[in-house]
């Protein structure tokens, strides 16, 4: 680590303002994560129309597609990163999420692959990808921007909204997809009824966009001038998140890794697997064990977030740690065994208690990493790389592992991964101390 000139961040004044800026912020990242879950929930009612219903690999195609957007988060993590750290966590927010909107626009208009051919696709993966480079962007300042209007000892509490909302995002779409289910034909749903899905993503962005633009920002506006005029090189840049801050951004990458293939290996192929078992029957049961267990999740952030403010983030972090890697194996096999509703949920329930260790608090302990001048990069970059080497490519792998029969395989992948993130939190963490929100100078006496 390094000494810098550059400013901190200005610190929320009140309690009130602190929430008034989360709610904001919260706001902002609910549609984002709408417009990507959206895509996940609806995926099984649109492939029809983006590729030839007769190819039996058009299901591996889209979840293809689904996966290999993640190489633009690593991108987008960069340019939003340094945007924000150059010039403000408001305006990089604002920006991403006008991106989002206007590509679930394009999505929700494109002809289908009967009246455009191999086009389809082909708009669906660039709209998608631009998805990609923009949520890369929309996870490094929100988490930054979040962790940092948070008032100190309400951190982890506030935070915790972050993926309140993000998980929020998928229930939004699950919701969405019950009220059709309960007024439309799955015909019509596959017709037409998943456009309007991708339409009302991209409508709320408007309400958003109000919304950002009376947001506080969050970085002091000598630090903005100064990056405007040429005076601080340092802010956003690759070289001093390489140079000087590598040891923080490879923690980041390992503290995400386990988390991420967990999180979409739970909450993304684990409502998967429930849709798939009430496919041939009654979907609706399927959709609202899906809505239901999701909205769990989501009521399970604050209070994650609330307990890391009384027994420490790396308490719970372990917690996950230990949960994921006695639990993967038993879920992934379990649950695609189910005939009955309930221990369907309970087993995807436990997994989302267990998963609630790493995300009520992840935002706040990879923020806590990084002083303010690469704080939104160094969030952004070591959050999109792993997330795109094992985020992204889970539910894609577990339909390769399924098809080929492989998936012991997936899970001792998963479990894994899970299990070196683990080794991360007990050695190389602290539950409690000073960091670079609380105690920015003296982390940088320590630092000289």
């Amino acid at each position: 680590m390094t000494s810098t000139t550059t400013s901190a961040p200005v610190g929320p004044t009140s309690l009130r303002r602190s929430v008034s800026n989360t709610l904001k912020g919260s706001a902002g990242n609910l549609v984002e994560w709408y417009d990507v879950y959206v895509y996940s929930v609806f995926a099984i009612y649109f492939e029809s129309k983006f590729f030839s219903p007769e190819d039996k690999n058009a299901t591996l195609y889209v979840w293809g597609i689904f996966a290999i957007t993640f190489l633009m988060r690593p991108i987008g993590a960069w340019y939003f990163g340094r945007f924000a750290d150059r010039y403000g966590r408001r305006l990089a927010l604002t920006v991403s999420v006008t991106m989002m909107a206007v590509c679930s626009f394009v999505i929700a208009l494109t002809p289908t692959n009967a009246a455009i051919g191999i086009a389809a696709p082909v708009i669906l993966l660039l709209a998608r990808l631009l998805q990609g480079f923009a949520t890369g962007g929309e996870y490094g300042a929100s988490a930054t921007y979040m962790s940092e209007a948070a008032i100190p000892g309400r951190r982890g509490f506030l935070s915790s909204f972050h993926y309140v909302t993000l998980v929020g995002g998928h229930v939004l779409a699950q919701l969405t997809l019950l009220i059709m289910l309960q007024f439309m034909e799955l015909e019509q749903i596959s017709d037409w009824g998943w456009r309007v899905a991708f339409g009302i993503g991209g409508a709320s962005a408007i309400v958003v966009f109000w919304l950002r633009q009376t947001m506080d920002e969050s970085l002091q506006s000598s630090s903005i001038e100064a990056a405007k005029t040429g005076h601080a090189k340092k802010s956003g840049s690759l070289r001093e998140l390489f140079v000087h801050q590598w040891r923080p951004l490879l923690l980041c990458f390992l503290i995400t890794a386990g988390g991420t293939i967990a999180f979409y290996t739970y909450s993304i192929t684990g409502p998967k697997m429930i849709q798939s078992i009430f496919a041939g029957g009654d979907v609706l049961t399927g959709t609202i064990i899906n809505l239901i267990a999701l909205t769990f999740l989501m009521v399970l952030q604050p209070i994650g977030g609330w307990l890391s403010d009384i027994v420490g983030r790396k308490s719970l972090l372990v917690f996950f740690g230990v949960g994921g890697v006695l639990y993967t194996w038993y879920m992934i096999t379990a649950l695609p065994q189910q005939t009955e509703w309930l221990p369907a949920f309970a087993i995807l329930a436990v997994s989302f208690i267990i998963l609630t260790g790493y995300t009520s608090i992840n935002a706040v302990v990879k923020a806590e990493l990084f002083p303010t001048h690469v704080r939104a990069l160094g969030v952004g970059l070591g959050y999109a790389l792993a997330n795109s080497a094992f985020g992204g490519t889970a539910p894609l792998l577990y339909q390769g592992a399924l098809k080929s029969g492989h998936v012991n395989a997936f899970i001792g992948y998963v479990t894994a991964i899970i299990a070196v993130s683990l080794v991360v939190y007990v050695f190389f963490l602290k539950n409690k101390g000073a960091n670079w929100l609380d105690d920015e100078k003296a982390m940088r006496e320590r630092a000289r």
